[in-house]
């Protein structure tokens, strides 16, 4: 199993560090780049294999939250190639490794790979596609979360995977008692699905009157 290390802790890799792996993304069968040091570098893991399931078509724009090697945002790319998608982590090894799936698969120009602090404070986004790093503890998830889900457009809505033994249920309690830096609240939260043991928890913002 990774550990919290792969969070934060590693540069991008080395060229004999990088293998290809062969995985189905948006319906393509395609090889992508990962390497050791990172979220899943075997296989897209189940919890994001259940939220790909219950995605609905990209918006116009996407901030895939922890993008890892990139199979949410490369989805979104590869579905609808004028979307704009923003793909964010601290891991500086995955945000490589996602350039690099990004080119391999000739949908470079559709995302925007940065780290968290390099996006404009002020970049709303119509949906926020994410499965979250639950394992960072509950502090620091809450404060992910309270920096990005306030980024949603009016009308937007964040698609959270979450493991029901890992508080997905009171997860959700707390993200509907939170208020943006403005007062308003986050946006009605609800359950769009579950699976093989995880809650796909969507987060909607009114749209404006």
């Amino acid at each position: 199993m990774s550990t919290p290390d792969h969070y934060f802790t590693a540069e991008p890799a080395s060229a004999d560090e990088r293998r290809l792996i062969h995985v189905a993304i948006a319906g393509r069968e395609v090889d992508v780049e990962t390497a050791g040091g990172i979220f899943s570098p075997d296989h897209i893991d189940l919890g994001t294999q259940v939220l790909l399931r219950h995605l609905p078509p990209p918006a116009d724009t996407v901030l895939d939250l922890g993008c890892g090697w990139g199979p949410l945002a490369l989805t979104a790319a590869l579905q609808r190639p004028e979307a704009r998608i923003t793909a964010v982590d601290v891991n500086r090894r995955a945000l490589d490794l996602l350039g690099r799936n990004a080119a391999r698969l000739g949908v470079a120009g559709s995302i925007t790979i940065a780290e968290p602090s390099d996006v404009d404070a002020d970049q709303q986004f119509d949906a926020i596609w994410s499965n979250p790093p639950i394992r960072i503890g509950k502090k620091a998830l809450h404060e992910l979360l309270a920096t990005w889900l306030p980024r949603l457009a009016p009308g937007g809505t964040a698609y959270l995977v979450v493991q029901k033994n890992l508080g997905a249920d009171s997860l959700m309690t707390w993200m509907s008692q939170q208020t943006g830096p403005d007062g308003s609240p986050w946006g009605a939260v609800a359950k769009l699905g579950s699976a093989k043991g995880f809650r796909v928890i969507t987060v909607t913002r009114p749209a404006t009157t």
